[in-house]
């Protein structure tokens, strides 16, 4: 009996083996390794050749400075790149200008056919951003694997025109719904090699971050609108008002500077801790208050520096921004395989640079 109940447990083992153990998520952290001493170089040579050029340098500009902060960009000890040509972004170019030059002509000579052809340039500009991404993600690369980005040009229409438009119809308040949308469409179209990325925040994430940003703002203007009542009461007649005026609209001016970095730092934290790739998850932890922070001192030595301090400023603000990035990897990274290379136009990414509208992961 005892060799038959033995037998059984065996028999009962095999058929219902215990569940396998996962590993623990390994933390990645991404690390940047560029100074402002070296960007200030890249980028002070970029400026004169662009003045020199009439702007002609710019796409040359603007490769060099991708590569610039792709190549100081690491996880797991490899290196992001860029690989765009400037002479395929340079040719984009060339062709918005034109479509804008033509748009100029034709409004001094008729302003109908000016109107029909900035409807026909609205119509275009989703399909300009959808090949934006596409240009963007097709020439960027980690460990010598490419990301793609497969978003379809009818989903556009819905992110970049239908949800604007519903959060000016309704004076803002679907305006987190269009934002939530847009990073949907964004991450769950892109990937790295052939795995996909996923995005899994809903819309009440980002109404809780702009509602937060909202009541923040309100409290800043609030109290510069008391401290200029108090101290304008202080003074007596016109000096007072004119006290108080200031103090308020100073007031409102350093509130909306406060609010930007917030918002920014929320909404890193929002999209990148809701993001997956394959079965590796983000985790993104920014602080608003040294987001603010840095947003601020960088405002100040820059104006102070008459802008030379702008490439300084560029590098602290990223710099914290990808280390408060970190990985969750559930496996090793170089088990992805690399998905067909995809030749994509630059035409996309010219629009977007001339329109001066970033879009990025």
């Amino acid at each position: 009996m005892q060799a038959g109940s033995s037998d059984f447990t065996l028999a009962d083992d095999a058929a219902f083996p215990a569940e396998p153990r996962h590993a623990a998520p390994r933390p990645l952290a991404l690390t940047f390794n560029g100074s402002g001493s070296e960007y200030f170089r890249i980028w002070i040579v970029n400026v004169l050749l662009t003045l020199v050029t009439f702007g002609i340098y710019s796409a040359w500009a603007k490769v060099r400075t991708l590569q610039y902060f792709y190549r100081n960009t690491q996880l797991d000890g490899a290196s992001f790149d860029y690989h765009g040509k400037p002479s395929a972004i340079l040719k984009g170019r060339a062709i918005v200008f034109a479509l804008v030059f033509a748009f100029q002509i034709a409004s001094t000579f008729s302003p109908f056919l000016a109107l029909a052809m900035l409807v026909a340039l609205l119509a275009l500009f989703p399909l300009l951003l959808v090949r934006s991404l596409r240009f963007r993600m097709a020439n960027s690369s980690y460990r010598g694997l490419r990301f793609a980005f497969t978003g379809g040009d009818a989903d556009a229409y819905k992110v970049f025109v239908l949800w604007p438009l519903a959060a000016v119809a309704t004076l803002g308040l679907l305006g987190p719904v269009a934002h939530q949308r847009f990073k949907r469409y964004q991450h769950n179209h892109t990937r790295f090699g052939t795995a996909p990325f996923a995005f899994d925040a809903g819309a009440g994430a980002f109404y809780r971050v702009y509602l937060r940003a909202f009541g923040v703002m309100v409290a800043l203007v609030a109290a510069a609108a008391l401290a200029g009542f108090v101290l304008g009461a202080s003074a007596s007649g016109k000096a007072g008002m004119m006290l108080s005026f200031g103090i308020g609209v100073g007031g409102f001016y350093l509130a909306l500077l406060a609010v930007s970095p917030y918002v920014m730092a929320r909404l890193q934290n929002v999209v990148w801790s809701h993001t997956t790739l394959a079965p590796h998850a983000f985790r993104s932890e920014v602080g608003a208050a040294r987001m603010v922070f840095i947003f601020v001192t960088n405002l100040i030595a820059i104006a102070l520096t008459l802008g030379l301090f702008l490439p300084f400023a560029r590098v602290r603000s990223a710099r914290y921004r990808l280390e408060c990035v970190t990985m969750l990897a559930a496996g090793p990274l170089d088990s992805f395989v690399a998905g067909e290379a995809q030749q994509v136009g630059a035409l996309g990414e010219a629009a977007v640079d001339w329109y001066d509208i970033d879009i990025a992961l």
